[in-house]
């Protein structure tokens, strides 16, 4: 049988307690009562309108947050009492692209007086306000970050692509690599590959355009495999949050005719690090004309008697090296190859360029900076290939070789070279542009 007692008011007859129920008795409350004094539960009341611009939130209740179009502020309530609660939830799983920013309006968060940031897709979060000492707590999951403090970096600029855990910003012209947030060590590094543009090949009889530079660094946690030039130890770049940084890439060397100045490439730039422009071939004509040019990867020399040196590599100098140097001109079928990252002009034949280096920074294996290949005479029974990595392809135009080529775009390969006589034959020919490549952790 049910009883009803109505009263106004309980109080207690003596002592500091007063005691509804008895044991393995519920006092529940009925459906759409209220209660005061008691505090919160530990849950929220969900707003189910997802916010999609700056807000200032209430305690007890909590938000779903939609970042799709961007990042969201969400300032905590002011002047909190202990056991105020407040929670977010990532609205469509964007918070990885545009974090939610919570302003901590002069409370303490985790006991530090700074913003939180929450950056990790799918997340939600509960904050509990528990004194003035380490303000707002959170309680439900330890491994999102409301430190102040972003879990990893995250940034904007070039050609984005995911590989597991690792963001790669590809730059195939100068822009800006633009960081939004960085986290302390050891987070708050990137691996990177710059190489610079490829050298123009020389005019008649004339040697290989050398590749531009090719440097790299990498993180030491990063699963990916970089090249053989990686420097190490602890070779990836600090980078710094709220901080743009520009990226400049290197044009290829521009072919020209006979008879001129071979043209180098261009640096490469990002950061602290400069990867030299590859260096001419060498040409026939004025003396001047005939040694290859030293860069990054140096230029093949003409082809005479007897043959010209090939250009310096690694210049101005760095370490590791960034490339290697031209091939020497024969004094009777092709000049020399340009030198590549990898290895000298001519290593694997009179004439043929040096091969580039191969990184899986892409999460793709690629070889770049490869040397171009000689002009050859008409006795040269084929056209002298370029090295692995984008470098052309060398020959004689009307023998049949084959056709020539210029060094490949965005991988600094330097220039094929061309021989002969005829009108518009003994021209110069195009280095490759350059790249510069970023990979960070980002989850």
């Amino acid at each position: 049988m049910t009883s009803t007692i109505k009263v106004n008011k309980i109080e207690k007859s003596d002592g500091s307690t007063l005691t509804l129920g008895g044991p393995s008795t519920a006092v529940t409350l009925a459906c759409g009562a209220t209660q005061t004094g008691f505090g919160r539960t530990g849950t929220v009341d969900w707003c189910t309108t997802a916010k999609t611009s700056p807000f200032t939130s209430v305690s007890g209740n909590g938000y779903f947050v939609n970042t799709t179009g961007g990042a969201v502020t969400v300032t905590l309530p002011a002047s909190p009492n202990a056991g105020d609660i407040v929670a977010f939830s990532d609205y469509a799983s964007t918070f990885a692209c545009n974090a939610l920013t919570i302003c901590r309006n002069s409370s303490k968060i985790n006991g530090g007086c700074f913003n939180g940031s929450v950056s990790t897709e799918g997340a939600a979060i509960t904050l509990v306000y528990v004194d003035g000492t380490r303000g707002w707590k959170q309680v439900n999951d330890a491994t999102l970050n409301v430190s102040g403090v972003p879990t990893f970096i995250s940034a904007t600029g070039g050609t984005v692509t995911t590989s597991g855990d690792y963001k790669i910003h590809t730059f195939t012209g100068s822009s800006n690599f633009v960081v939004c947030t960085a986290p302390t060590p050891a987070n708050n590094k990137v691996s990177y590959v710059v190489v610079a543009g490829g050298g123009a090949s020389g005019q008649d009889q004339s040697g290989g355009g050398g590749a531009g530079g090719y440097r790299e660094g990498k993180h030491s946690t990063d699963p990916y495999t970089a090249s053989p030039l990686a420097a190490t130890p602890c070779s990836a770049l600090t980078i710094a949050a709220s901080t743009t940084y520009p990226i400049t890439i290197g044009a290829g060397g521009a072919g020209a005719p006979y008879p001129s100045t071979t043209a180098p490439g261009s640096d490469s730039v990002f950061s602290s690090i400069t990867s030299a422009g590859g260096g001419g071939g060498g040409s026939q004509g004025p003396a001047p004309l005939k040694p290859g040019q030293a860069g990054g990867s140096g230029g093949g020399g003409a082809e005479a008697t007897p043959g010209f040196a090939g250009g310096a590599g690694n210049t101005p100098p760095v370490s590791p090296s960034q490339g290697n140097a031209g091939g020497a001109g024969s004094n009777t079928n092709y000049g020399g190859g340009g030198g590549g990252a990898g290895e000298a002009g001519n290593t694997d034949g009179g004439g043929y360029g040096g091969d580039g280096v191969t990184s899986s920074i892409n999460a793709t294996p690629t070889a770049r900076a490869g040397g171009g290949g000689s002009g050859a005479t008409p006795n040269t029974p084929a056209g002298l290939p370029g090295g692995d990595g984008g470098g052309g392809t060398g020959a004689y135009p009307s023998a049949s070789q084959g056709p020539i080529t210029n060094g490949a775009a965005n991988t600094g390969g330097g220039a094929g070279a061309s021989t002969g006589y005829q009108a518009g034959y003994a021209d110069g020919n195009n280095g490759g542009s350059g790249v510069v490549i970023i990979r960070y952790k980002f989850q």
